[in-house]
């Protein structure tokens, strides 16, 4: 059974990248439980639908993070359908494996513009409507990967402690901006999602990148939304230019 809506998020638009699978998916279906719009966006056009279709007040746009111009489209839509927004989660992502040694150099672009590039771009066209109502939050979505050293995604790591980084200076640029926008990361460990069952199926059995599932457990994606969730609403707003690890104790040792 599914946890009972409080009202969290009444009132508010929220908009999330990746949003036709996994944690996107997740994270729309809770902020639309606690009564926000939501916008979401992939390239998985037929899924995205599907997915939109499911959940109360949610739209779908196709969009590829990457282009700019398409950043102002899809803010530009989510402004002219429900008038705000007020949330952004920057969570579309993909991975690549192979080391430093092995990793195409296209590959490596590829992981670092969807995630890196596309997390700045969002920022980018967000702010200025999110500072015109006075509020807003932004949660990108970084990972334990750009925290401890896994040898087969040296591009994703870079990527994800990219986003680490560049949250705390946007959420210090909000702040001397005058802006009531505050920006955080949250850095989930194995989470059970299409994305993760493609490395648990690629990597060697003895790879050290499967410990978290060999010996912490795997999370649920309602594991993040929930922190999501928390940072998107009101209950959040003493928080920003944070961190958040949400893996089990994987990262203690």
């Amino acid at each position: 059974m599914g946890k009972l809506a409080n009202g969290q998020m009444d009132g508010k638009v929220a908009l999330v990248t990746g949003g036709a699978s996994g944690l996107g998916a997740e994270d729309a279906r809770v902020l639309a439980r606690e009564g926000a719009r939501v916008v979401i966006t992939d390239m998985q056009e037929d899924l995205g639908q599907k997915v939109a279709s499911e959940i109360p007040n949610c739209v779908f746009l196709k969009q590829d993070v990457r282009d700019e111009a398409r950043w102002g489209e899809v803010v530009a839509e989510t402004l002219r359908l429900f008038g705000r927004l007020d949330t952004l989660v920057n969570n579309a992502g993909l991975v690549r494996f192979g080391t430093v040694e092995d990793l195409s150099w296209d590959d490596y672009k590829l992981q670092t513009d969807v995630m890196a590039g596309g997390t700045f771009l969002g920022c980018k066209a967000a702010i200025p409507h999110m500072s015109k109502d006075g509020s807003g939050s932004i949660i990108n979505m970084a990972s334990v990967g750009g925290i401890k050293g896994i040898s087969a995604i040296p591009a994703y790591a870079a990527a994800k402690a990219g986003i680490i980084g560049m949250t705390r200076s946007i959420a210090v640029h909000c702040r001397e901006q005058g802006y009531r926008i505050r920006c955080n990361s949250i850095a989930p460990g194995g989470i059970v999602t299409p994305m993760t069952a493609q490395a648990l199926a690629e990597l060697p059995a003895d790879n050290a990148g499967l410990d978290q599932a060999h010996n912490h457990g795997m999370g649920q994606p309602i594991d993040i939304a929930n922190m999501v969730l928390y940072l998107a609403c009101d209950d959040g707003r003493h928080i920003t230019g944070t961190n958040i690890v949400i893996d089990n104790g994987e990262t203690m040792a």
